[in-house]
C-alpha cells in the first residue's frame, strides 16, 4: 500500500471510521466467495475520501458494510461512534444496524430511490418524522431550499428532472445532519454538466456541515477533489494517498 500520513491513533471523537481486518463473503452453494479481504482503514472525522477501483473490485460492497447496509462477516468496525462489528465476530443485527444508521449516516446513491407517490418535501420530511426528529417538515423545507429546490417542494419525482431528483436525494441524506455521508456514483445517471453541478452541491453542503464524506467514483479527476484517495483491487486497499486538490 502506498504510504499516507493519516492518523491511526485518533481518539473516538476524532475518528469517523475505524476498520480492522474487515471481511465480507457470500455463500454460493457450498462455496464461500470472498468479497472484502481484510480491510484496515481509519478515517478521521471531517475528512473527504474518494474510493476508486475497477468494476468488481468491491467498492460498493465496502461502502455497504461501512454504512451498515450490509453486515461484515469478519473483523471489527466502528462507525460514527457505533460498533457495527466487534471482536470475537460479534456483529450488529439488521435492525440494530438500521437504528445505528439513523441520524448518523446519510447515503446518496446513483439511483435516486425517491418514493413516487410523495412530493419532494414529503420525500425529505417523512424519514425525519419516522426517526422522531422535531419539526420534520420545517427542516426538510430548509434543506430543499439549500439545494435550490424551494420552488419545487410540491412536485412529485416524475415532475422533476434527473438533476432535481438527485438534489432531493441529497437533501434527504443531509437533512438529519449526519456525521458521515456516503455517496456511491451519485452522478452516474446524469449528463456531465448536471453531474458537475450535483458534485459541486454535494461538496458545498458537506462543507457547511463539516460531515465526513466517503465518495465512490470511477472518475479520477473527481477523486482528486477529495483530501484522500483510496484505490481498491480484488477486495483489498492497494493505494492510500493524498488528493492533489484537498478541500
Amino acid at each position: 500500500m502506498t504510504a499516507a500520513n493519516f492518523p491511526s491513533d485518533a481518539g473516538p471523537d476524532d475518528t469517523a471510521i475505524a476498520a480492522r481486518g474487515l471481511m465480507l463473503s457470500f455463500r454460493n452453494g457450498k462455496v464461500e466467495v470472498p468479497i472484502l479481504k481484510g480491510i484496515d482503514l481509519t478515517v478521521p472525522t471531517g475528512q473527504t475520501v474518494a474510493l476508486l477501483g475497477p468494476s468488481g473490485s468491491g467498492k460498493s460492497s465496502l461502502m455497504a458494510v461501512l454504512s451498515g447496509l450490509e453486515r461484515a462477516t469478519g473483523g471489527t468496525l466502528d462507525v460514527a461512534g457505533a460498533q457495527f462489528a466487534g471482536a470475537g465476530g460479534a456483529v450488529m443485527g439488521e435492525d440494530e444496524l438500521a437504528a445505528a444508521r439513523r441520524g448518523r449516516i446519510g447515503i446518496v446513491l446513483q439511483a435516486f430511490h425517491l418514493l413516487p407517490t410523495m412530493s419532494a418535501l414529503e420525500n425529505v420530511a417523512t424519514p425525519l418524522e419516522l426517526a422522531g426528529m422535531p419539526d420534520a417538515f420545517g427542516r426538510a423545507r430548509a434543506e430543499l431550499e439549500a439545494v435550490g429546490l424551494g420552488h419545487r417542494l410540491g412536485h412529485f419525482p416524475a415532475q422533476l428532472s434527473g438533476g432535481e431528483q438527485q438534489r432531493v436525494a441529497i437533501a434527504r441524506a443531509l437533512a438529519p445532519r449526519p456525521a458521515l455521508i456516503f455517496a456511491d456514483e451519485p452522478t452516474g445517471n446524469l449528463d456531465s454538466a448536471t453531474g458537475a453541478e450535483i458534485i459541486d452541491l454535494l461538496f458545498t453542503r458537506r462543507g457547511s456541515s463539516g460531515a465526513t464524506l466517503f465518495l465512490i467514483t470511477h472518475d479520477p479527476a473527481l477523486a482528486e477533489r477529495c483530501q484522500r484517495v483510496l484505490e481498491l483491487a480484488d477486495g483489498r486497499i492497494v493505494s492510500d494517498r493524498m488528493g492533489t486538490s484537498p478541500l
